[in-house]
């Protein structure tokens, strides 16, 4: 078996999807691995430290052209999917509800398409989990971000020129990178308060020494895989009245809330900006799905009312190294445990509750009830 692996295709995404650290996992599979030359810029990695591994560099055309397995950080395009082989597999992140041309097409040419934003949320699956490693480092990259846009510091300092207050941060939905976000501002020494729609997760929230701040929304919860579920208008709008007190109190908003394969919420509004500091700063993580704050943008930082309102993406390329030694093993561990020694093949077992949800695309049929 050929597995290959490509350089991610945005040049704002330093990830690489194979790391020095992590590769001796597929080379122990006996299989031979090729690499798009360059893969590892993003992470000061060069050409000959792979070289010296194993591995044999191609250009991005080769290593889709010749590949049995190919594993991308990035969607492939329309064209790219049709040089590959037919029976061969795409494994990567797809960015799936946006990308309905690439499943049509992996389809047609009978490419087996696996998303790995498909894992489902099981303790077996944890460890190949890309949205919770990547969202994790995305949580901590928000307060750095937040912190070095802000006039003043995070910790209480106690000096001889007087006593500096802390700064106060509000984090906006509690999973893995809100989790992080608020583990993050506490270490930073910020006076932290945090609010979900799930109550249930308001002891994680105090055990890392931060205020849980209630709102009461009626009947709320989360779904089977541990996402919050999504509001109605007039739950959102309660949310907005209310969290928009906390806001007007903060140096540092951030915004974590998203619904897998849906727009983002939008909770704060221009209302509650002009509530808030002139200094003070909104982070917007869900700004690539929507954004939860209204005039958030894309990679820039939007000043209104005086208040900072920041839109970055691919967070998680911020901290390259660590985020590709994460991803790195997220793959290795899909391919480990689905490849047949024997047969040196992936063993498509549709009977396991990982393959059953990840693969969209097998033996040109689209599995997914979604996108059929």
């Amino acid at each position: 078996m050929i597995i290959s692996a490509l350089k991610s295709s945005d040049n704002l995404d330093n990830r690489s999807p194979i790391h020095p650290e992590t590769v001796s996992a597929l080379i122990k599979l006996e299989a031979s691995i090729c690499f798009e030359s360059g893969m590892g810029e993003g992470i000061f990695t060069s050409d000959d430290v792979f070289h010296e591994l194993g591995l044999k560099s191609q250009s991005r055309e080769e290593c889709i052209k010749n590949s049995d397995l190919l594993i991308s950080n990035q969607p492939l395009t329309n064209d790219e999917v049709l040089l590959m082989k037919p029976g061969s597999t795409l494994l990567g992140m797809v960015n799936p509800f946006s990308n309905q041309e690439l499943i049509n097409t992996c389809a047609s040419h009978k490419i087996n398409l696996a998303s790995m934003e498909f894992i489902p949320r099981i303790t077996r699956a944890q460890k190949m989990d890309v949205l919770s490693s990547q969202a994790n480092l995305a949580g901590y990259v928000s307060v750095l971000e937040s912190a070095s846009l802000l006039s003043t510091a995070l910790p209480m300092m106690m000096t001889a020129a007087g006593t500096l207050k802390p700064a106060r941060v509000f984090v906006i939905g509690v999973g893995v990178a809100g989790l992080q976000a608020i583990a993050t501002a506490k270490r930073l020494g910020a006076r932290v308060e945090a609010f979900d729609t799930r109550d249930v997760v308001e002891e994680q929230v105090n055990s890392l020494g931060a205020k849980f701040v209630k709102i009461d929304l009626g009947e709320t919860g989360q779904t089977d895989q541990g996402y919050a579920k999504e509001l109605t208008p007039e739950q959102i709008q309660k949310q907005k009245d209310l969290q928009s007190e906390v806001c007007a109190r903060s140096d540092i908003v951030i915004t974590t809330a998203q619904l897998f394969g849906r727009p983002a919420p939008q909770l704060i509004d221009n209302s509650t900006i002009e509530k808030m500091k002139a200094g003070s700063v909104i982070f917007d993580m869900a700004v690539e799905s929507g954004g939860n704050v209204e005039g958030s943008e894309v990679d820039k930082v939007v000043i209104k009312n005086g208040v900072k309102i920041v839109g970055y993406s691919n967070l998680a390329s911020k901290v390259s190294g660590h985020a590709s030694l994460a991803l790195s093993n997220n793959f290795n561990h899909w391919v480990c445990d689905f490849y047949d020694k024997e047969t040196r093949k992936i063993n498509f077992d549709f009977d396991d509750e990982i393959i059953k949800s990840s693969v969209l695309v097998f033996e040109g049929n689209i599995l997914n009830e979604r996108f059929k």
